[in-house]
């Protein structure tokens, strides 16, 4: 039977090690799957791998050739859903586009100056991060705040408008200008957030024209733009940026667009990490574009072309239009995070649940109970980045970290073997890493794992490249110790550091922030999520794990379960108050109002969209502002101490200022999932099985009862598993993209969608 077309939905993960593809289509009346891993790099048969998997969906589903070389038919394709680790990558490595900073005069090296933060505050040796921008400029333009200072002879508020924004009424013995439509210098009109600003300064654009070019024969394409104030009063920023654009600049990144939030600094460094990010991100997305045959369209599926979607770094989906550089640093781990998230957490019950990403490269941890726990303010790679983001803790350790043996000691990372060339048993020729440790160890089943090896990708993974590996290394610790070692102690010592690694960024999440981490069920996924999400539950004292029947690619398969997502924010500046409630919410309907409509453009009933209301509030005289959200605008004041006191454990008594209001539209791309995976387990009938039920058996090492033994372990097909059959530790379960390694004490549940393993030691 023939597919019909555009009726193949592909969610594709990008990760550092592997690209993970997870296909769905009608096939004869029912609803197939088709899950497709790869090598993220491997220039030697693809130039990028998400076009390339989807390539071999396509042949999967069709049954029909695509040769290599030739573009992608996108026909068939429906709907292709995209995170990648593009603008990450470039921010670590520093490969962004180079640009210019357009600053107030003045403020040349504000960026540069930063907030002075000292993350490593005792280091006698300080490397302060390069700035990211190539070259500045600086505006001669300036406005300032006035205030609502009051008139002396009424004691009415100096400074009221008209319909139109404009000075209505000023106090002149202050030197404002009065009425008028010119905005000129001196001129006193309404900001955005409700402030009263003076205009000091209109920029030249004659004389910024001659910058603007002079940049541009130095070849320089993309600019950020950060004016003192701009956030309410965006006037100069636009009027710079479109000149810029007229002359041919491709990409202007004007603060005041990106964020009308108030702290320049914060705001200028996400305007100029925009402007580094977006150019090398859209070069990216045109290339993968590139890949495909005309037909699949514009990206926006108006046009009857495939839709594409991306994911961005606070868990919601993203078009063309509103994906950038800024909006796309934990575009990778985003994805897991929705999927775990959906799949592991039971709304009764309301168990925590830590998300545990563990893939090639790196480990990400997350937390949620209930909401998905977000940031608005991180550092990633020495650069502070003002922009909604998923709380989630990174630490380079994963199945790629390099094992070396310096100066007496064993290391685990930071550096990764990655995709290209891999760890030694990838055939070629890369460093020992936490994947062969593994292997040598007898918890990976080499002919089970994904055959995309060697100079044909169609190799399985090579033992006997670890084993000669270690022998090495082993030879190299005695000689620096004149010690005999056991290599397999040798060898599990590096798992028990890495796993060590991987635990710490959860504690950091859980008991640096009051929670008892042994209160969570841990969701473990990523390539290598099951072989060590035992072990770093036996560190961290928690007694449930649940690994997801897709845990591997669970990024790509929450990237199929996300929603879409759109929002609108505003800078204010007034205080909470009885009075000033109506306000609030006249601006939150009003937000409210253009993010429904953007949504319904984009093909969502009323019916889907759900809306999430806003303000950013802080105690008058402080600078730290909190997010607050409610079911009622009537409760953010209670809401706010609240949440101020879980930060901080104390209330300050002064007024509440509102920084900021915003709204959040979620337009829901899926149905409802069903029963809770927690819910199944806890009323399942279980039947246990024994060794002659497994698949196999292999020599595998445990520490069993303090001592460490390779005993004959039994290996079980998770495919052929029945909801309710339990299997008691040490054993492996895999399937054709995971290994969970099950140890000693340790029993694993089969349900219709997850694997439990529960440790009733860790429970007394």
């Amino acid at each position: 039977m023939t597919i019909p077309d555009r009726s193949i939905r592909v969610s594709a993960d990008r990760g550092g090690t592997f690209t993970d593809i997870i296909a769905s289509f009608p096939k004869n009346g029912k609803h197939e799957e088709i899950v497709v891993k790869l090598l993220s790099q491997d220039p030697n048969n693809y130039a990028d791998a998400p076009t390339e998997g989807i390539r071999r969906v396509i042949e999967i589903a069709t049954g029909e050739s695509i040769p290599r070389g030739q573009k992608v038919p996108s026909k068939k394709l429906d709907n292709i859903r995209l995170s990648t680790t593009v603008a990450t990558n470039s921010l670590l490595e520093r490969k962004g586009e180079e640009h210019a900073l357009l600053i107030t005069k003045g403020f040349k090296d504000l960026l540069e100056i930063g907030n002075q933060s000292r993350p490593k505050i005792f280091d006698l040796s300080i490397k302060r991060p390069s700035t990211l921008y190539n070259d500045v400029i600086e505006v001669d333009e300036r406005v300032t705040l006035v205030g609502y200072t009051q008139d002396p002879e009424s004691g009415e508020n100096a400074v009221q408008f008209d319909a139109k924004g404009r000075i209505a009424r000023g106090y002149r013995g202050k030197g404002w200008d009065g009425q008028g439509d010119a905005e000129g210098p001196g001129d006193v009109v309404m900001g955005v957030s409700g402030e009263a600003v003076r205009i000091l300064k209109r920029p030249d654009l004659a004389v910024v024209r001659q910058d603007l070019q002079r940049l541009y024969k130095k070849g320089i394409r993309s600019l950020a733009i950060v004016f003192v104030h701009s956030y309410t009063y965006p006037k100069h920023e636009q009027e710079v940026a479109d000149l810029a654009r007229s002359i041919g600049f491709t990409h202007v990144s004007a603060s005041s667009q990106l964020l009308s939030m108030i702290k320049m600094v914060p705001r200028g460094v996400s305007a100029t990490a925009d402007a580094y990010l977006t150019p090398v991100l859209s070069d990216y997305i045109n290339g993968f574009f590139h890949g495909f045959d005309d037909a699949i369209g514009d990206g926006s599926g108006a046009d009857g072309g495939c839709k594409v979607e991306f994911m961005g770094s606070d868990g919601g989906l993203l078009d063309l239009r509103n994906f950038s550089g800024l909006k796309a640093i934990l575009s990778g781990p985003a994805g897991g995070v929705v999927g775990y998230a959906l799949t592991s957490w039971d709304e009764k019950a309301r168990i925590p649940v830590i998300g545990l990403d563990i893939g090639g490269t790196s480990t990400d941890v997350s937390r949620f109970a209930g909401a998905y726990e977000t940031v608005y303010e991180t550092t990633t790679a020495g650069v502070s980045i003002q922009s909604p983001q998923l709380d989630i803790n990174t630490v380079a350790a994963g199945g790629g970290s390099c094992l070396t043996f310096r100066d007496g000691l064993f290391h685990v990372g930071p550096h990764s073997a990655g995709a290209h060339p891999g760890p030694a048993c990838y055939k070629k020729g890369g460093p020992l890493a936490v994947t062969d440790a593994n292997l040598f160890l007898g918890r990976l089943v080499p002919s089970r794992f994904p055959r995309v090896f060697g100079p044909n990708e169609n190799e399985p993974i090579d033992p006997s490249a670890s084993a000669a590996a270690f022998g090495e290394l082993e030879r190299q610790i005695k000689a620096e110790t004149n010690a005999e070692h056991d290599l397999d102690a040798i060898v599990y010592g590096y798992l028990k550091i890495a796993n060590e690694t991987m635990a710490r960024p959860i504690r950091t999440l859980t008991e640096a922030k009051g929670h008892a981490t042994w209160s969570h069920i841990l969701a473990a996924f990523g390539g290598a999520g099951g072989q060590s999400a035992a072990e770093i539950a036996q560190i961290l004292k928690i007694s449930r794990v649940v690994i997801h029947k897709y845990s591997s690619i669970l990024s790509a398969f929450g990237l199929s379960l996300a929603n879409r997502t759109f929002e609108k924010q505003l800078p204010s500046s007034k205080l909470w108050n009885q009075d000033s409630k109506p306000e609030f919410t006249k601006r939150l309907d009003e937000l409210a109002g253009v993010v429904k409509q953007e949504l319904n453009s984009q093909g969502f009933d009323n019916e889907r969209i759900t809306l999430e209301r806003y303000l950013n509030m802080r105690f008058d005289g402080s600078d730290t502002t909190l997010m607050i959200t409610t079911d009622s605008d009537e409760h953010f004041h209670e809401a706010f101490k609240e949440r101020y006191i879980d930060e901080f454990g104390f209330l300050l008594e002064s007024d509440i200022m509102v920084d900021d209001v915003k709204v959040k539209g979620i337009g829901k791309t899926y149905d409802q999932l069903g029963e809770s995976a927690l819910s199944e387990y806890s009323n399942l009938k279980r039947r246990p099985l024994t060794k002659k039920d497994a698949d196999s058996t292999q020599p595998s090492y445990f520490e069993i009862q303090g001592k460490g033994q390779r005993v004959e372990t039994p290996v079980y097909v998770l495919d052929n598993l029945q909801v309710g059959d339990t299997i008691t530790g040490p054993a492996i379960v895999i399937d054709n993209t995971q290994t969970i390694v099950v140890l000693p004490d340790w029993i694993a549940t089969s349900t219709t969608q997850c694997l439990f393993l529960e440790c009733e030691k860790l429970k007394q």
